[in-house]
């Protein structure tokens, strides 16, 4: 079994998995967590149900209860794991993954990620290694409903917005689920019933034509705004009035308008390693620190906790906050969003002049590389520009981050896919096509 991954498990299903390797991981999780009621939600995939049924019958036959919430958005888990304190539960889906695809988020207490590092591992080995012997006393399965409850959390984030015209794409995913009890049926919605199948596109909105649709119903709508989630709805980006796609770095900066300015916190915000230069730049103008660390939610949710952060964000759509038991959620993040254009259309602002405040340097998305020598290419640029420039700033724990006076890179592997990823940003777009094309030289050289 290939599934285990540095931030959960997942893979094609059944060809990466299946269900006997289900099975052993639901046996193990009780011990591996030391506890005997285990929270499990799931997604819409078409092979959830026989995820769930095997996990749970896992779960059991080691003698541990399973509180059953049934269809749930990853972040819904997230809060009930914190909420009704469970030292452990497990969301089945894969996220923004295709629909051939399937897998376990798996969260310990205070919702706190498990990445290789911290159970995967562990739970790894004793999947692959250790023989099942089923408790005498078997557990039970019992229905675990909190989704009213849930939807009165989200919505103490929903602020007027009948000024606004807003367009919400759900990619078919569990977003459709909630966001019509929460936001009702003023906005223009799409692809709003749930498909495992995901029959209009993908559910990764960081892949912008999977957002062709949305941006082309903000036009026909003239909307002031377009929404949309991913699969598990863990993540959101946005659309400008303009159907153009905002870099969802960028949205770092705009949450400050909610936090530091209309409630005047003040404090720490994480960023992850690849975001724009002009999000701290932005953030730091309201009085408080930008913090960076490294991609992905088994690192952030823990430096979030750490740093006692107010929110923090990250390229790829994850919006993480402080009184979201310093987790990820999509809806969240998308009604304070909502709360912010609605505000800035009362001034007469658009979310594409404020995104424009924002956005101070021409950046170059991420650009993927398919190499074998991921290593010896990150450490050949590095080494190259450290040389023949005067660096400001070098950061090293996730991949190499080197900031110059006028212009930066990230250069990193993949955590989840077998790419080399780069980032860069500039002061102006003849500085940065020249950075890159000494980069993608020097990659060139490494196949």
């Amino acid at each position: 079994m290939n599934a285990f991954h540095a931030y959960d498990i997942r893979g094609i299903y059944p060809d990466q998995f299946n269900k006997d390797d289900v099975y052993k991981i639901g046996f193990f999780i009780p011990e591996l967590f030391k506890t005997n009621k285990i929270l499990v939600g799931r997604d819409m995939r078409t092979s959830s149900p026989e995820i769930f049924e095997s996990l749970c019958r896992g779960i059991t036959d080691a003698g541990a209860d399973v509180y059953a919430a049934g269809l749930t958005t990853t972040p819904m888990v997230y809060y009930a794991t914190a909420k009704f304190n469970f030292e452990a539960s497990v969301q089945i889906t894969a996220s923004h993954n295709s629909k051939e695809y399937n897998g376990l988020k798996i969260s310990r207490a205070q919702a706190l990620p498990v990445g290789l590092d911290s159970g995967l591992g562990e739970l790894k080995q004793m999947v692959e290694t250790r023989s099942v012997t089923p408790a005498t006393k078997k557990g039970k399965i019992i229905d675990f409903d909190f989704k009213a409850e849930y939807i009165e959390f989200q919505r103490q984030y929903l602020k007027d917005l009948s000024n606004l015209k807003i367009a919400i794409d759900c990619s078919n995913g569990m977003a459709s689920m909630l966001i019509h009890n929460i936001l009702g049926d003023a906005p223009t919605y799409i692809y709003d019933t749930l498909d495992g199948t995901f029959p209009h596109h993908e559910p990764n909105p960081l892949i912008e034509a999977n957002c062709a649709d949305l941006e082309a119903l903000v036009k026909l709508e003239k909307a002031d705004v377009g929404v949309i989630y991913d699969g598990d709805a863990d993540r959101v980006m946005f659309i400008d009035e303009n159907g153009k796609f905002i870099s969802p770095d960028l949205i770092i900066g705009l949450l400050a308008h909610y936090f530091l300015e209309e409630k005047g916190l003040k404090g720490n915000v994480l960023q992850d390693i690849r975001t724009s230069k002009a999000v701290g730049e932005y953030i730091e103008k309201f009085g408080s620190k930008m913090n960076m660390w490294r991609v992905g939610r088994a690192y952030a949710a823990l430096k979030l906790r750490e740093i006692d952060g107010i929110y923090g964000g990250e390229l790829a759509g994850h919006y993480y906050f402080r009184d979201f038991y310093y987790s990820d959620s999509g809806i969240m993040a998308s009604l304070i969003v909502l709360g912010i254009v609605a505000n800035l259309k009362k001034q007469g602002k658009t979310l594409s002049q404020a995104i424009a405040g924002i956005a101070k340097y021409c950046n170059s998305g991420e650009i993927n590389f398919k190499i074998e020598q991921k290593q010896q290419a990150m450490d050949a640029v590095r080494d190259y520009f450290a040389s023949t420039e005067k660096p400001t700033a070098m950061f090293d724990f996730d991949g190499y981050r080197v900031e110059f006076a006028d212009w930066w890179f990230n250069i990193r592997p993949s955590n989840t896919e077998p790419y080399l990823r780069l980032l860069a940003e500039a002061k102006t777009q003849t500085m940065l096509d020249e950075k890159l094309k000494k980069i993608k030289e020097i990659i060139s050289r490494f196949g």
